[in-house]
């Protein structure tokens, strides 16, 4: 009877080193096993700076959907400045803007009719809230606008520049705010923001407008900051209240007569 060879000591060792090392480590098994972080529930600024009202907002809009899904646009009206976002809330582009004359955050009734030459000093109000924006045409200029408040005859469009006594270009190149009211009610922005950030962004895909208030609470315009409602959207329902600080499109008919 013939045996077979028993395997020598350096043979049997190198077979348990080969094992060894087919069997990950403890520190490789707690690395493949590591969660995957959750997606951020907050505004991305980069190295943008930008109000405490406006990082609540931006915030808010992210944990709570409010935008949902479209990309996004905040107005400042206190540091006259407006702020471009992706629909996931990474900021892409910022620029000072010019605002309505008078302070406050409504509009007067009727105000889209009339002629500029009949809109009071005290009527020429930037009014705040949640707009869908809709892109449309100045019947005043002729030219492409982003409209805010249809009825009201708000939009956002280039810096208008048909009376140099109001100087709207030295305006927008100060580094305060506090010339920046000037207009009858539009946001003027600088013409390249404008063309490249803007009137793109709003022709091709909808777009929510989120203009801050500057005489109350932004947790009295926007219902998402208060934690009950956001709870209430989180079930799929809408308040009421939320509701109505909704505006559509512009409806069909004559173009307003003030837009600037």
């Amino acid at each position: 009877m013939q045996f077979s060879p028993r395997p020598s000591l350096i043979s049997l060792a190198l077979a348990l080193a080969v094992s060894a090392a087919s069997i990950p480590s403890q520190a490789a098994i707690t690395r493949l096993a590591a969660p995957v972080p959750a997606p951020s529930k907050h505004a991305d600024f980069g190295a943008t700076r930008a109000s405490r009202d406006v990082v609540m907002v931006a915030n808010g809009i992210v944990a709570s959907g409010d935008n949902e899904g479209a990309p996004f646009i905040i107005l400042d009206k206190v540091q006259a400045r407006v702020f471009v976002f992706e629909p996931g809330g990474r900021l892409r582009a910022s620029a000072p803007a010019l605002l309505g004359l008078a302070r406050g955050d409504d509009t007067v009734p009727g105000i889209g009719d009339k002629k500029i030459a009949d809109v009071k000093p005290e009527e020429r109000t930037t009014p705040a809230g949640r707009f869908v924006a809709e892109f449309g045409q100045s019947s005043s200029r002729g030219e492409d606008v982003v409209w805010v408040d249809y009825d009201a005859a708000v939009s956002m469009h280039r810096v208008v520049t048909s009376n140099p006594k109001e100087r709207r270009l030295q305006r927008l190149a100060t580094p305060t705010p506090k010339d920046n009211r000037i207009s009858y009610g539009c946001i003027n922005l600088p013409k390249a923001f404008y063309e490249t950030w803007v009137g793109p962004l709003v022709a091709q895909t909808r777009t929510i407008i989120y203009v801050l208030p500057e005489t109350r609470p932004a947790r009295q315009v926007f219902g998402f900051l208060e934690s009950r409602r956001l709870e209430a959207r989180a079930h799929g329902a809408r308040p009421a209240a939320y509701t109505k600080a909704m505006r559509a499109g512009p409806p069909e008919g004559a173009m307003p007569l003030i837009d600037q």
